[in-house]
């Protein structure tokens, strides 16, 4: 006979279901598969880490659908939108990703148009009824979801809402490929709304608004601005700052470059960041350097405003500063140190007997390995210019940025950035960054690119090629002994 006790203990483990009466540990449950919206819209009861119940989510869904219903006027739609916003700003995680699922899932385009469309194309291809089925297959690629972004976009916070809620769906984007298209379609109408030719050009001074001030200490992603004079530093009487602009986010700069004007192309960050350092005579000035472009906006990633600006700062400075001839940057090169970290011993190959001779009586062991030149290069910022130590380091970085190519691109992001907007690898320089974030992502080395404005269509040329522009100081790196 069962007593009481021993009932009760039975059943409580069956209800954990972890360990069993004996105290041995039960078979773990396999995980239960992820339902599709589909599925979930047609249940009746939620299931493990769903956020909203079925019926909530069919009352979501019916909102969306509200939004982009036909009989319902772009501003109606807009405003029924912006409703859904107002929820979607008060939901928790899980709900706002739900949103996001419907959005992916019960928006998309209707594979029996598209394809019916896309016969008819092929089948006209060649005849006068090819425009016509032309036409037709366009406007079958257009979906639902389409609409439905357009109408979020109408009301006046439909932007700042639309970039945001890209910002924070990119943080999940890796672990549901559900989302994916949600992105896409995202990335693909933020390009279109914020072509260059719909931005705006605009210099940021100390006389800016302290707000959009504010913004510039914020964004700030290549050299952290510490206080309010070293912010007046950088838009001193020699300093320039612009920033691009979109009309429906008018106090946001969604990217913005910081210029210094100087006699001569810049070797080190530090007198450029130095508070205390006087002021060029800017009508001497004959060199712009571009030493700082951040992009402030996460949920526009994907959109390219780098190459527009810069171009457009250039006109704008030559106009101002007739006698400025050089353009050119101070750049960090933030993937050195990992990159090295894995081909530290490929590099070691490359070197003849005699250089690695050298090289291995310098780090005090030969053959030298991968860790001795590694640590060697952590303490290499005080070495002299005869080191070769530190003429590795300087090897290194050069093949590291004009020589290593992945699908025709330059590996290092800024090397990528630069060199795809038509510049050149014009020179490295030796404890340009001694900063502890300028140790830790390249020993302290920075780089140069020139724009050198009559040949950058030719330097783009080349890198379609897969050969990328540099000086004859960095080819001479390049060639290991």
């Amino acid at each position: 006979m069962t007593t009481a006790p021993e009932w009760i203990a039975r059943s409580v483990s069956r209800l954990r279901g972890n360990r069993a009466t004996d105290g041995t540990a039960a078979t773990t449950a396999k995980p239960e598969a992820v339902r599709s919206t589909h599925e979930r819209l047609q249940a009746t009861l939620k299931r493990g880490n769903e956020a909203l119940t079925p019926r909530a989510l069919r009352r979501l869904l019916a909102d969306l659908q509200e939004v982009v219903a036909p009989r319902v006027s772009e501003v109606e739609g807009g405003a029924r939108a912006q409703a859904v916003a107002d929820w979607y700003a008060q939901a928790e995680p899980g709900e706002r990703r739900d949103m996001w699922l419907l959005m992916s899932e019960q928006f998309a385009p209707d594979a029996t148009r598209f394809q019916s469309a896309r016969l008819r194309y092929e089948a006209a291809a060649g005849t006068e009824e090819e425009g016509q089925a032309e036409i037709h297959l366009r406007r079958a690629l257009v979906s639902p979801r389409t609409r439905l972004l357009q109408r979020f976009a109408v009301f006046p916070q439909g932007m700042r809402f639309l970039v945001d809620l890209r910002a924070e769906l990119l943080r999940d984007i890796k672990s549901d490929k559900r989302l994916l298209a949600l992105d896409a379609e995202l990335e693909h109408l933020f390009s279109t709304w914020f072509d260059v030719a719909f931005l705006e050009l605009r210099r940021l001074s100390w006389d800016s608004p302290a707000s959009l001030l504010e913004k510039l200490i914020q964004y700030e992603a290549v050299h952290d601005i510490r206080s309010w004079a070293d912010l007046k530093n950088r838009l001193d009487s020699d300093r320039r700052c612009y920033g691009f602009f979109h009309p429906r986010l008018p106090n946001e700069p969604l990217i913005f470059v910081e210029v210094a004007l100087v006699d001569r192309i810049s070797d080190s960050i530090t007198p450029l960041l130095d508070e205390a350092a006087a002021p060029v005579e800017i009508q001497r000035a004959t060199t712009a350097i571009f030493y700082s472009i951040s992009n402030t906006q996460t949920g526009l990633r994907g959109v390219s405003f780098g190459d527009s600006l810069i171009k457009h700062v250039v006109e704008t400075l030559k106009q101002e500063f007739p006698r400025l001839r050089t353009f050119a940057t101070l750049s960090p090169i933030p993937g050195l140190r990992a990159w090295l970290g894995k081909h530290a011993g490929a590099m070691l190959e490359r070197l003849d007997e005699r250089g690695r001779a050298e090289l291995g009586r310098a780090v005090g062991f030969e053959p030298p390995q991968a860790s001795h030149l590694l640590a060697a290069f952590d303490k290499a910022q005080g070495l002299d210019e005869r080191s070769p130590v530190r003429q590795m380091l300087l090897q290194c970085a050069a093949h590291y940025l004009a020589g290593e190519l992945q699908d025709g691109k330059p590996v290092d992001p800024v090397a990528r950035f630069h060199l795809g907007n038509g510049a050149r690898v014009e020179r490295l320089n030796w404890a340009g960054d001694p900063s502890a974030k300028g140790h830790k992502q390249s020993f302290g080395l920075m780089v140069n690119y020139l724009y050198d404005l009559k040949r950058i269509d030719r330097h783009r040329a080349q890198l379609a090629e897969g050969q990328v522009a540099a000086s004859r100081e960095i080819e001479s790196l390049c060639a290991f002994r």
